[in-house]
């Protein structure tokens, strides 16, 4: 058990890092308590899978605390812990013989990537004839389609609302590059759900 948290204010990250670094077990403690949720939320987003979420979380941690002594202050801890966390969870997808998306290796070139064609409007609003689980059941399906490095500047900016910058500072791409990553995810990702919403509307009215 943890010695209970003073009724003080939250300490500073800064603070935190700064103690950590000096050899402070307990401040270390406080830093993978705050974050923790956070990066195996985003971990299983990439993985989509608890047990190499769970795996990701803790090798992020292990590395990070190895490395503290490295870390300049440069950008926020958690903007830090997120690239190493962002890192581990490509590793594994990488090593999933399964894995049937495109190479993580692959340098992609936005600028030859097809936008998707003309997109559709919805004719009716989709939360007034699904539940909002369908919809997000959909949307995460939808999410685990498209290619890794689109996937996760959308889990990025959209998902874990990190800024455009430190979006770009985490997987180490120009902060055009993200934009167009972002966008094209953003796209993609509309016209799967007009497809599947166009598609299964005809069906809704009968189990509703």
């Amino acid at each position: 058990m943890f010695p209970a948290k003073s009724q003080s204010s939250t300490p500073d990250e800064g603070d935190l890092v700064t103690r950590a670094q000096r050899g402070d077990a307990g401040a270390f403690t406080e830093l993978v308590n705050r974050y923790e949720r956070r990066i195996f939320r985003l971990a299983k987003n990439i993985t989509q899978s608890d047990e190499d979420a769970e795996d990701v979380l803790q090798e992020s941690f292990l590395k990070a605390y190895e490395h503290l002594d490295g870390f300049q202050g440069q950008s926020k801890f958690y903007t830090w812990i997120v690239r190493i966390a962002v890192n581990e969870a490509l590793m594994k997808l990488r090593k999933r013989k399964t894995d049937r998306t495109v190479s993580l290796d692959e340098t992609i070139d936005t600028g030859e990537e097809n936008i998707v064609r003309e997109i559709a409007v919805w004719d009716n609003n989709p939360e007034q004839r699904y539940s909002q689980q369908e919809i997000r059941e959909v949307l995460d399906k939808a999410i685990l389609s498209l290619r890794p490095a689109f996937r996760t500047v959308f889990i990025l900016r959209d998902v874990e609302d990190l800024s455009t910058e430190e979006t770009a500072a985490v997987l180490d791409l120009s902060v055009p590059a993200v934009k167009s990553r972002l966008l094209r995810a953003r796209l993609q990702l509309r016209e799967k759900l007009t497809r599947f919403f166009k598609r299964k509307g005809d069906d809704v009215f009968a189990y509703m």
